[in-house]
């Protein structure tokens, strides 16, 4: 699914790329360009925004509810039945584009020797060029996917039991 996030949701589309979901987002865009190119690109808007809700119709848009990221992730999850779709960590956090793996070796010179010396893996943007790894960031956001998925497995538990 390709998602289209309006400029009052940014951190949910942050954590929609750390998820691997093709999704743009813009910081300053009216609703008329916001319209556009989710009509043009055939992308689904996530949006705070009724007028613009209404604009694109249910099909093609999903109102966020909570003002919370956390809340907000987890209602697109459960609300788009996401769960199988997930790939976390697979695009590009500036470009959205899908990493490829880079091999250690060819690691070596494109980053520090600290960084090579304790990463044993890592990935690289095609587009911007961009090298990743599981650094010290990546346990924090590994814990908080972990208790996001506990929160999602918990809400779809009990709207399948009641």
């Amino acid at each position: 699914m390709r998602f289209l996030v309006d400029c009052m949701l940014g951190k949910l589309a942050k954590w929609l790329k750390i998820l691997g979901f093709d999704t743009l987002y813009f910081s300053k865009a009216n609703d008329d360009q916001l319209f556009e190119i989710a009509r043009r690109q055939r992308r689904f808007l996530l949006t705070r925004d009724h007028s613009l809700l209404n604009r694109l119709g249910s099909q093609r848009a999903l109102f966020i509810e909570s003002e919370d990221w956390r809340e907000q992730i987890r209602q697109v999850i459960v609300s788009l039945n996401l769960t199988p779709k997930i790939a976390p960590f697979s695009r590009c956090l500036n470009c959205n584009i899908k990493l490829k793996r880079l091999s250690r070796v060819n690691a070596r010179n494109l980053v520090s020797p600290y960084v090579y010396e304790r990463a044993r893996r890592f990935a690289f943007c095609p587009q911007c060029g961009r090298v990743f790894w599981q650094g010290t960031h990546f346990k924090a956001m590994e814990e908080e996917l972990s208790s996001l998925f506990q929160k999602v497995n918990e809400k779809n538990h009990t709207n399948l039991s009641g």
